[in-house]
Protein backbone atom coordinates (compact mmCIF):
# COMPACT_ATOMS: atom_id res chain seq x y z
CA UNK A 1 0.00 0.00 0.00
CA UNK A 2 2.75 2.26 1.07
CA UNK A 3 6.36 2.27 1.38
CA UNK A 4 9.38 4.31 2.70
CA UNK A 5 9.44 6.11 -0.19
CA UNK A 6 6.18 7.71 0.65
CA UNK A 7 6.45 8.54 4.06
CA UNK A 8 9.70 10.50 3.35
CA UNK A 9 8.11 12.72 0.78
CA UNK A 10 5.19 13.16 3.13
CA UNK A 11 7.55 13.67 6.10
CA UNK A 12 9.04 16.51 4.01
CA UNK A 13 6.41 18.01 2.49
CA UNK A 14 4.81 18.51 6.10
CA UNK A 15 8.03 19.88 6.64
CA UNK A 16 8.18 22.52 4.21
CA UNK A 17 4.54 23.27 4.56
CA UNK A 18 5.10 23.96 8.80
CA UNK A 19 7.91 26.50 7.51
CA UNK A 20 6.19 27.86 5.34
CA UNK A 21 3.09 28.38 7.60
CA UNK A 22 5.23 29.55 9.93
CA UNK A 23 6.86 32.33 8.06
CA UNK A 24 3.64 33.72 6.92
CA UNK A 25 2.07 33.48 10.67
CA UNK A 26 4.83 35.44 11.90
CA UNK A 27 3.41 38.35 10.39
CA UNK A 28 0.35 38.04 12.41
CA UNK A 29 -0.08 39.81 15.64
CA UNK A 30 -0.84 37.62 18.35
CA UNK A 31 -4.66 39.43 18.62
CA UNK A 32 -5.34 37.75 14.94
CA UNK A 33 -3.36 34.76 15.39
CA UNK A 34 -6.05 33.81 18.47
CA UNK A 35 -8.99 35.70 16.96
CA UNK A 36 -12.00 33.23 16.81
CA UNK A 37 -12.77 32.28 13.20
CA UNK A 38 -15.26 29.75 12.95
CA UNK A 39 -12.69 26.39 12.50
CA UNK A 40 -13.36 23.56 14.48
CA UNK A 41 -10.50 24.40 16.59
CA UNK A 42 -11.33 28.12 16.90
CA UNK A 43 -8.75 30.20 15.93
CA UNK A 44 -5.46 30.03 13.49
CA UNK A 45 -3.57 29.03 17.03
CA UNK A 46 -5.57 26.99 18.44
CA UNK A 47 -5.86 24.85 15.20
CA UNK A 48 -1.66 24.70 14.42
CA UNK A 49 -1.87 23.88 18.14
CA UNK A 50 -4.04 20.71 17.75
CA UNK A 51 -2.10 19.86 14.76
CA UNK A 52 1.19 19.49 16.12
CA UNK A 53 -0.49 17.79 19.64
CA UNK A 54 -1.79 15.04 16.84
CA UNK A 55 1.14 14.70 15.09
CA UNK A 56 3.17 13.97 17.99
CA UNK A 57 0.21 11.89 19.60
CA UNK A 58 0.43 9.56 16.28
CA UNK A 59 4.26 9.31 16.55
CA UNK A 60 4.30 8.22 19.85
CA UNK A 61 2.30 5.62 18.51
CA UNK A 62 4.62 4.64 16.01
CA UNK A 63 7.70 4.73 17.64
CA UNK A 64 6.64 3.85 20.92
CA UNK A 65 7.64 7.25 22.59
CA UNK A 66 5.66 9.14 25.39
CA UNK A 67 2.86 11.21 23.99
CA UNK A 68 1.63 14.86 24.15
CA UNK A 69 -0.51 15.76 27.46
CA UNK A 70 -3.88 15.94 27.40
CA UNK A 71 -6.57 14.92 24.94
CA UNK A 72 -8.03 16.24 21.85
CA UNK A 73 -10.30 19.37 24.08
CA UNK A 74 -6.80 20.11 25.60
CA UNK A 75 -5.17 20.41 22.11
CA UNK A 76 -5.95 23.80 21.01
CA UNK A 77 -3.63 25.33 24.23
CA UNK A 78 -0.55 23.15 23.52
CA UNK A 79 1.86 25.79 23.16
CA UNK A 80 1.42 29.66 24.72
CA UNK A 81 2.88 31.01 21.66
CA UNK A 82 3.37 30.79 17.97
CA UNK A 83 7.53 31.24 18.98
CA UNK A 84 7.16 28.11 21.20
CA UNK A 85 4.93 26.18 18.61
CA UNK A 86 7.43 27.05 16.13
CA UNK A 87 10.12 25.40 18.00
CA UNK A 88 8.42 22.28 19.08
CA UNK A 89 7.32 22.19 15.66
CA UNK A 90 11.15 21.89 14.54
CA UNK A 91 11.44 19.14 16.34
CA UNK A 92 8.33 17.21 15.74
CA UNK A 93 8.90 18.00 11.86
CA UNK A 94 12.76 16.56 12.16
CA UNK A 95 11.15 13.62 14.61
CA UNK A 96 8.75 12.48 11.53
CA UNK A 97 11.03 12.79 8.57
CA UNK A 98 14.03 11.05 11.01
CA UNK A 99 11.21 7.92 11.69
CA UNK A 100 10.21 8.29 7.69
CA UNK A 101 13.48 7.59 6.73
CA UNK A 102 14.36 4.74 9.53
CA UNK A 103 10.95 2.82 8.38
CA UNK A 104 11.27 -0.22 7.63
CA UNK A 105 8.61 -2.22 5.45
CA UNK A 106 7.82 -4.43 8.27
CA UNK A 107 6.84 -1.74 10.11
CA UNK A 108 4.70 -0.58 7.49
CA UNK A 109 2.41 -4.00 7.91
CA UNK A 110 -0.20 -5.54 10.35
CA UNK A 111 -1.97 -3.55 12.64
CA UNK A 112 -0.99 -0.62 15.15
CA UNK A 113 -2.87 -1.08 18.87
CA UNK A 114 -3.46 2.04 21.01
CA UNK A 115 -5.94 3.03 23.49
CA UNK A 116 -7.79 5.75 22.27
CA UNK A 117 -8.90 8.45 24.42
CA UNK A 118 -11.39 10.12 22.12
CA UNK A 119 -13.20 7.00 21.66
CA UNK A 120 -12.39 5.63 25.69
CA UNK A 121 -11.31 1.95 24.23
CA UNK A 122 -8.90 0.27 22.41
CA UNK A 123 -8.37 0.31 19.24
CA UNK A 124 -6.67 -1.52 16.18
CA UNK A 125 -6.33 -0.76 12.44
CA UNK A 126 -3.55 -1.26 9.85
CA UNK A 127 -0.35 0.36 10.56
CA UNK A 128 -0.42 1.64 6.75
CA UNK A 129 -4.02 2.75 7.48
CA UNK A 130 -2.49 4.77 10.43
CA UNK A 131 0.22 6.71 8.92
CA UNK A 132 -1.51 7.84 5.52
CA UNK A 133 -3.94 9.10 7.93
CA UNK A 134 -1.49 11.50 9.62
CA UNK A 135 -0.36 12.59 6.77
CA UNK A 136 -3.90 13.08 5.89
CA UNK A 137 -4.65 14.73 8.68
CA UNK A 138 -1.59 17.36 8.68
CA UNK A 139 -3.15 18.46 5.08
CA UNK A 140 -6.80 18.80 6.43
CA UNK A 141 -5.81 21.01 9.34
CA UNK A 142 -3.10 23.21 6.74
CA UNK A 143 -5.79 23.87 4.87
CA UNK A 144 -8.29 25.36 7.15
CA UNK A 145 -5.25 27.46 8.59
CA UNK A 146 -4.55 28.83 4.95
CA UNK A 147 -8.23 29.44 4.67
CA UNK A 148 -7.93 31.44 7.47
CA UNK A 149 -5.13 32.72 6.81
CA UNK A 150 -6.60 34.45 3.68
CA UNK A 151 -9.68 35.84 6.23
CA UNK A 152 -6.80 37.48 7.95
CA UNK A 153 -5.62 39.44 4.56
CA UNK A 154 -2.27 36.82 4.11
CA UNK A 155 -0.89 35.67 0.97
CA UNK A 156 -0.15 31.60 2.16
CA UNK A 157 2.92 30.49 0.03
CA UNK A 158 2.18 27.40 -2.58
CA UNK A 159 1.08 24.20 -1.22
CA UNK A 160 1.29 22.19 -4.21
CA UNK A 161 2.99 18.92 -3.71
CA UNK A 162 4.75 19.34 -6.81
CA UNK A 163 6.69 22.72 -5.89
CA UNK A 164 7.88 21.31 -3.33
CA UNK A 165 11.84 21.97 -3.47
CA UNK A 166 14.22 19.30 -4.37
CA UNK A 167 16.12 19.14 -1.39
CA UNK A 168 16.44 21.86 1.79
Amino acid sequence: MIDREYCVTMARYSQWQNREMLKTLETLPVEELTKKRGAFFGSIMGTINHLLWADQMWMSRFDRSKGPIGGIPESPKLTPTLAVWGAERFQTDGRILLWAEQVKSLDLVGDLKWFSGALGQSISRPAAVCIIHMFNHQTHHRGQVHAMMTQAGLSPAATDIPFMPEED
